[in-house]
């Protein structure tokens, strides 16, 4: 009789599972689900829908807008010249980090890089070239482009 019991509430159990299954997949009206030869393909709904990106973002210039290299330029476009040591207290950042962003920014020759020595110390400046105050001047006008357009 033991056995019999525990078979019973063993299957009341498995039935009402299955229809609490049903029954939260009811509540996910919006992104619905099918079931296609034992595997769940899910439908997007109406707000899952991907428009096409507004043509003004997606003229930014990308690598001014990482936050670190946006740091440099920002710090560099109002100082003739910064040495590395001060750019890392500055941004609060690793040297690792700072020496990475770094190199890119000198690659697209938005910085420029002048290494030397100072009693026996390696001594790096960074000064911003014409052609990274220009880019620099250019994102910034985008930016406030778009956060007008958003005001409006």
């Amino acid at each position: 009789m033991a056995g019999r019991n525990s078979r019973q509430s063993a299957a009341v159990s498995h039935q009402s599972s299955r229809e609490s299954r049903a029954a939260s997949r009811e509540l996910r009206a919006p992104g619905r689900e099918q079931r296609t030869a034992g595997r769940e393909r899910r439908i997007p709904g109406p707000e899952s829908r991907v428009t096409s990106p507004d043509p003004r973002t997606l003229s930014l210039d990308r690598l001014i807008h990482e936050r670190l290299r946006l740091g440099i330029v920002s710090a560099l476009s109002v100082n003739d010249r910064l040495t590395f040591t001060d750019l890392k207290r500055l941004l609060h950042t690793t040297d690792g980090n700072l020496s990475v962003h770094a190199r890119k920014l000198e690659d697209a020759q938005y910085i420029a890089v002048e290494k030397s020595f100072e009693d026996r110390l390696p001594r790096t400046e960074y000064r911003l070239t014409a052609a990274g105050r220009r880019a620099f001047e250019k994102y910034l006008a985008h930016m406030e482009a778009l956060i007008k357009a958003v005001r409006e």
